[in-house]
């Protein structure tokens, strides 16, 4: 028996699942959260039961003592040193990894170089990943990177319009992100679909308050909506998603604010919350579509129509569409925004769906394209802790 944790750290929260390899049997999961914060909160569930305290937790240190103690005090595990395994996601991995790796010296060094990359993300990955060794020195220490999936990318695909030494000496170039979710979402769609990944074209829709698609052909991703940072793309929550860089500075001027406070107003301030004036909870712009809100219609179709560009132009690069995927938040389990967004493929994709099944449909796998639609169209939960301890438990054996 093989137990792997998989691990997911951010700035004040760290997401966890222990599983049992290499049947990838859930064990536990949970959630540390408000981290540095009064009220901390922590859930254990296990065995089917959900477990929540409210207690202080200063610093990650204390939050993985919890997850631990947890463990152990609800019979997950007798000791901790069944725990063979850790894989901690890393949001940033630059051109360094194309796949996870050992938690080496130099993967640790590589890590904390990109922070320029992922401020928010690689140092808070590293805080997790290094609480966890500690606590855990014997068990073999795994990255597992959002932007591992997409290395694969053409150099005319991933490469900026800029001068070229700022590729070449600053790393600017689009990096993509989600990619650990791309890559499950896109293997368990061929399973489900009985075809092998080779021959196969997919456009993979992982829609959640971030939000980013990708054009995986043969199993590999050949494009993918998130650029230099996760601020590119399609509309997000609170994100502008892609817009003409020049009303940076037309702002500055106009509001007389700085650069930093421009991309603070385009990362938290702006998307669908901003557009709809509402929120940038999907569940309230459907409120407020029901109630006759003109903004928060207007939101829902600027959602699908940026949408529509990406999707359109990935199809056109792919050759053929054999299926769209729909994952994460709003795409497992907003049948009112996949529905907007699948009525404007109509045309151009010979989509066809039950709406019905559409509308009834979260959370779970389902295919709710009809049988004379040109592309098929699949609700696909992500599972990227899978992935997480796939690999960690994969490189654990590689090395003992």
């Amino acid at each position: 028996m093989t137990k792997v944790l998989a691990v997911n750290a951010g700035s004040s929260s760290l997401k966890f699942q222990l599983l049992e390899m290499p049947e990838a049997e859930v064990l536990a999961s949970g959630i540390v959260e408000r981290i540095g914060l009064d009220n901390g909160i922590f859930t254990l569930k296990n065995n089917g039961e959900k477990n929540t305290v409210t207690l202080d937790i200063p610093d990650h240190h204390v939050a993985v003592d919890l997850v631990l103690k947890g463990l152990v005090e609800h019979r997950v595990v007798e000791q901790l040193d069944e725990i063979v395994a850790a894989g901690h996601r890393v949001v940033h991995g630059g051109e360094y990894f194309t796949e996870s790796a050992f938690c080496s010296e130099e993967a640790i060094s590589r890590v904390e170089e990109l922070a320029d990359l992922a401020p928010l993300h690689n140092p808070a990955n590293l805080i997790g990943y290094r609480a966890f060794k500690k606590a855990l020195p014997e068990a073999t220490h795994i990255f597992a990177f959002d932007t591992a999936f997409h290395q694969t990318m053409e150099e005319d695909v991933f490469m900026y319009a800029l001068p070229y030494e700022y590729y070449t000496d600053l790393k600017v170039r689009r990096y993509g992100a989600h990619g650990i979710s791309h890559e499950y979402v896109a293997h368990r769609t061929a399973e489900l679909m009985e075809k092998e990944n080779n021959g196969l074209n997919l456009i993979t829709l992982h829609l959640g308050n971030g939000a980013s698609l990708s054009a995986v052909q043969d199993g590999i991703c050949k494009n993918t909506s998130m650029g230099f940072t996760p601020l590119a793309g399609v509309i997000m929550g609170t994100r502008t998603g892609d817009l003409d860089p020049a009303i940076v500075t037309y702002l500055m001027r106009k509001l007389d604010i700085s650069a930093e406070e421009v991309l603070d107003i385009f990362n938290k301030k702006s998307g669908m919350a901003g557009i709809s004036g509402l929120s940038s909870d999907a569940r309230d712009i459907e409120q407020g579509i029901e109630d006759g809100n003109e903004r928060a219609i207007l939101t829902r179709r600027m959602y699908a129509q940026r949408i529509l560009e990406y999707v359109g132009a990935y199809a056109m690069q792919l050759g053929k569409v054999d299926a769209l995927v729909f994952t994460a938040g709003l795409g497992e389990n907003d049948a009112g925004t996949r529905e907007a967004i699948l009525d404007v493929l109509e045309v151009g994709l010979g989509v066809k769906y039950d709406k019905e099944l559409n509308n009834k449909t979260r959370g779970v796998e389902q295919k709710i394209s009809t049988e004379d639609s040109a592309v098929e169209v699949w609700i696909v939960p992500t599972n990227e802790e899978l992935v997480i301890a796939q690999d960690a438990y994969r490189i654990h054996n590689e090395i003992k």
